[in-house]
């Protein structure tokens, strides 16, 4: 039976309080889809995270790609029942005998997930999947579903977790936290802060060269450099896989930038000792400030825009986020919501996430912004909201739009 909205947004809440989705890969995750792999022999495990619109993989073996649509993802089906969801052969069961996952890569024959529920949802499963039909007893099952329970417990540890294990920085959760409580502090006493975002440059191209114990260590180097040329107020945060946050409290935008510089400089200047030998690494940084008013959220896309702009320049420099017209719409909030994209006079339509919202406008994303028109309509089943949207700006997954 198909998620009701209410379920569906309480469901979406929780997964938003985790804030685990698009993290870096941990070894405890991807050592219980490894541990599925060599206890039942399949091809292929993934610990599945489901938001609005895909299928998002913390860990996996066996696949192709960390993230899917959502609806034709077997995964989906599953969270839709309490009970693990075992299916011997796809191909005599009609609910996804023409499922495209099925008839096309990764060609699943059997599959079996049991759900991963937390407050009482669904938020997504630890599934085996496998390109031959097999039978699957209620010992295995027993057995999945006890490496479920452990995936739930490392799912509620990790968020109790305030430091990244490899870097020291903060935990994307920690460094949120601290963000938004310094940004409210700054908007009521008038102080200025400056907000950071680094990406370290070729980032995939050292992992491939030379292996993820290097990148590892890349990452812990550059973090260390980090915290040598920035003052002890200074706050780091983890919030992707290379890409790092630097929160700058009393601190203008020029002074901001001179001390991102300074430390993008001394990063590029030094050759990280690895057992492969030294390896030259640079970051891109961008800059911005938080304005009078402004939601931390709003200043940290500023800044990821600002640090997209130093790639596209080249790479291994600062640039400063400076907005021409400083809008004067209301603020939007952070959400976690399921949306819908309608278009085509209502022939077309796709799943979409919502991730931030205000009268005026909302911000979006998707598995690819490759197919999305310059104009459309939302819906938001949760909030009973249909607008009519135009396209503001793209990038990667993500779309801004405004409500017309």
């Amino acid at each position: 039976m198909p998620i009701n909205a209410a379920t569906e947004a309480r469901r979406l809440d929780t997964l938003a309080q985790l804030d685990i989705l698009d993290t870096p890969r941990e070894p405890a995750f991807d050592r219980l889809t490894a541990l599925c792999k060599r206890i039942f022999g399949v091809q292929m495990s993934t610990l599945t995270l489901i938001d609005g619109h895909r299928q998002w993989f913390k860990a996996e073996v066996g696949m192709a790609d960390r993230e899917t649509d959502r609806r034709p993802a077997l995964c989906s089906l599953a969270i839709e029942q309490d009970t693990p969801l075992v299916i011997p052969d796809t191909h005599e069961d009609p609910r996804v005998a023409d499922n495209i996952f099925v008839r096309e890569r990764p060609f699943i024959r059997f599959y079996a997930g049991v759900q991963l529920k937390i407050s009482g949802v669904n938020i997504g499963t630890l599934c085996i999947m496998d390109a031959t039909p097999r039978q699957f007893d209620a010992e295995a099952l027993g057995i999945l579903a006890d490496l479920a329970a452990v995936a739930v417990d490392e799912l509620l540890l990790r968020n109790l977790s305030m430091q990244d294990n490899l870097t020291g920085a903060l935990s994307r959760r920690a460094f949120r936290a601290e963000a938004e409580r310094l940004a409210s502090l700054a908007n009521r006493h008038g102080h200025k802060l400056t907000l950071a975002v680094l990406d370290v440059d070729h980032f995939k191209g050292v992992n491939d060269r030379y292996g993820h114990a290097v990148g590892d260590a890349v990452l812990s180097s550059v973090i260390a450099t980090c915290r040598r040329s920035l003052r002890g107020s200074d706050i780091v945060g983890r919030i992707g896989g290379e890409e790092f946050a630097i929160l700058l409290p009393h601190t203008d935008l020029a002074s901001g930038m001179a001390a991102i510089e300074k430390t993008r400089v001394a990063i590029a200047g030094q050759a990280i000792d690895t057992p492969c030998g030294p390896v030259p690494v640079t970051c891109s940084f961008g800059a911005a400030s938080l304005l009078s008013g402004q939601h931390f959220d709003d200043a940290l896309r500023n800044a990821d825009l600002a640090m997209y702009s130093a790639k596209n320049a080249g790479r291994n420099q600062t640039i400063a986020w400076v907005d021409p017209a400083p809008s004067i719409s209301p603020a939007r909030r952070r959400v976690f919501k399921a949306g819908q994209i309608t278009f085509n006079s209502g022939r077309s339509t796709f799943d979409c996430t919502v991730r931030a919202l205000s009268e005026d406008e909302a911000t979006i994303e998707v598995i690819s912004t490759a197919d999305v028109p310059d104009q459309f309509k939302l819906a938001i089943a949760s909030d009973g909201l249909s607008r009519a949207c135009r396209m503001v700006s793209k990038r990667d997954t993500r779309v801004d739009v405004a409500f017309v």
